[in-house]
């Protein structure tokens, strides 16, 4: 059997969403000492965040912990084309807006009850931006100087705001403990402008490892079984994954480099849907009822 990098040695993956933990971290699931999960419950799919307990429950893997943080709604609300980076996360543009809307439109028509835990009391981009303190708050406990922490690359891999927000947390924390930050090598068309942000004229050296797709699909199944996989059915899995020290800031320039890509089409291979549509006569008639009822 092979020995266990170096790198491996008092490790933790924290990832955004159950599943993330896998899907970006295939090569060393299995081999970390711990694996943290931020996100649980979510607003526009109530049966999500149980469903999504029991299933980190029965994971194939030797320490689960989430932080039971409700998720924003942010995914696809910040301007891709042209990312705006800010201490807490990222920017969120119109489709926050929308977001918004759908939200305090199905509060109003009873779809997820106003008292209910998994509804946020405030809007989407207030409870992005409150989040990244919510993180920082419950992981700075768990980390260490002489820990090797992995978490999402500065770009989300495809492109998601709660991934970006993430890696924004752990890199402040960063610099107040003082551990090593890792990342993978996963990206897509839709993250391609923020990751060029990253590149380096002498990047750090990067580890390249198999993956295990067996463990993958094990830890697949538990989610299918549970009703919470949230990414397609027939993603293929990479042969091999590259991890590098996560770099400190933007760089950029001409001729830089990082390490060689996992690059996919992320349009092809988003998250399933979650039920965020709504129309536009009920989207008024909605909300009129919720302004009625955050009067009382």
């Amino acid at each position: 059997m092979p020995a266990r990098p170096d790198f491996l040695t008092n490790s933790m993956i924290i990832g955004a969403h159950p599943d993330d933990e896998m899907l970006w971290f295939n090569a060393i699931v299995g081999k970390v000492d711990k694996v943290v999960i931020v996100f649980r419950d979510f607003w526009a799919a109530p049966r999500l965040g149980p469903a999504r307990a029991a299933a980190m429950a029965a994971l194939p893997l030797r320490d689960v912990t989430c932080l039971n943080i409700a998720e924003p709604g942010s995914y696809g609300c910040a301007d891709w084309q042209n990312p705006v980076l800010t201490d807490y996360g990222m920017r969120l543009g119109p489709e926050e807006t929308r977001r918004e809307v759908t939200r305090l439109a199905k509060r109003a028509l009873g779809k997820v009850s106003p008292l209910s835990p998994v509804t946020s009391p405030e809007r989407v981009d207030q409870t992005y931006r409150d989040n990244f303190t919510r993180i920082c708050d419950a992981l700075a406990p768990m980390l260490a100087p002489d820990m090797n922490v992995f978490t999402h690359n500065p770009w989300g891999e495809y492109g998601h705001e709660d991934h970006v927000q993430v890696f924004r947390a752990l890199d402040h924390l960063r610099r107040k403990i003082g551990f090593t930050l890792w990342m993978s090598n996963y990206c897509t068309e839709r993250s391609l402008p923020l990751a060029m942000r990253y590149l380096r004229c002498d990047p750090a050296p990067y580890v390249r490892l198999p993956t295990d797709k067996a463990l993958a699909e094990a830890i697949a199944d538990v989610y299918r079984a549970h009703d919470c996989w949230t990414w397609t059915d027939d993603w293929a899995w990479f042969d091999d994954e590259c991890y590098i020290e996560a770099p400190r800031g933007e760089a950029g320039g001409n001729q830089n480099r990082l390490m060689p890509l996992n690059f996919f089409s992320g349009e092809t291979a988003p998250r399933k849907p979650l039920p965020l549509k709504t129309s536009s006569a009920l989207i008024l008639s909605a909300l009129a009822g919720a302004a009625l009822a955050e009067l009382w």
